[in-house]
């Protein structure tokens, strides 16, 4: 980019915008939302959700413009980031998986609303909305950045849109989630919500295997020079 362009700022934006919104999925998770905010109230429900959106805002804004240097600070690769974040994805997937129907409190939050708000951000926001595959995916959209002034500028504007956008699209989709499952039903939101626990955990395999093969064509390079003679 050789310069800030209305253009420039708006490619950024629509190419993060769709990466972002194809890993999170919110209105695939509105369900798992709905799920594990099964005893709130509506009003309850919508207020958690403004709350997950804020701390998603804030987990997506920091990656993106924090995340490599963060990284490299505590000498974290990508690919340890993928591992570790696809085993918790994966877990939470299967634990939903294997959770009871009637059983709420094996969904991972409580139902009362004084006790959920130590709920928001975890496991409601990271890792269920903004996880492991969301945070890699806006280090990598934020890890090409360019001494160049213009560009520099147009990249921040183009991330902090980013981040509002998605921020709100995971709000929007968070507080109709009670419509979504009056749409599909009672048994039709538990088939959608064990199918996203189902989606959830082979996203998490994913990410797993992503990030294994990240890193072992370097592991077998090293093997095979550490065998010869």
């Amino acid at each position: 980019m050789a310069g800030f362009s209305v253009g420039a700022v708006t490619t950024d934006l629509l190419i993060g915008y769709m990466a972002l919104f194809s890993i999170v999925n919110p209105f695939g998770l509105a369900f798992v939302y709905h799920a594990m905010t099964i005893g709130l109230s509506e009003s309850a429900r919508r207020s958690v959700a403004r709350k997950v959106g804020l701390y998603s805002f804030m987990v997506l804004i920091v990656s993106l413009l924090l995340g490599s240097e963060i990284l490299r600070f505590f000498g974290i690769s990508i690919p340890a980031l993928r591992i570790a974040g696809g085993l918790v994805v994966a877990l939470s997937g299967w634990s939903m998986l294997m959770a009871p129907d009637d059983a709420t409190e094996a969904r991972g939050v409580a139902t009362d609303p004084a006790s959920i708000e130590d709920k928001v951000f975890f496991p409601l926001t990271v890792p269920l909305t903004t996880g492991p595959g969301t945070i890699a995916t806006a280090i990598a959209l934020g890890a090409n950045r360019t001494t160049d002034l213009h560009a520099f500028v147009a990249n921040l504007v183009a991330s902090l849109l980013l981040a509002v956008l998605v921020a709100l699209t995971i709000v929007i989709a968070y507080r109709n989630a009670s419509r979504f499952a009056q749409w599909v039903g009672r048994e039709g939101t538990r088939v959608i919500t064990r199918l996203s626990a189902f989606l959830l955990l082979c996203i998490g395999v994913q990410i797993v295997l992503t990030g294994v093969s990240d890193v072992l064509p370097d592991l077998i390079a090293r093997g095979v020079q550490a065998g010869r003679p």
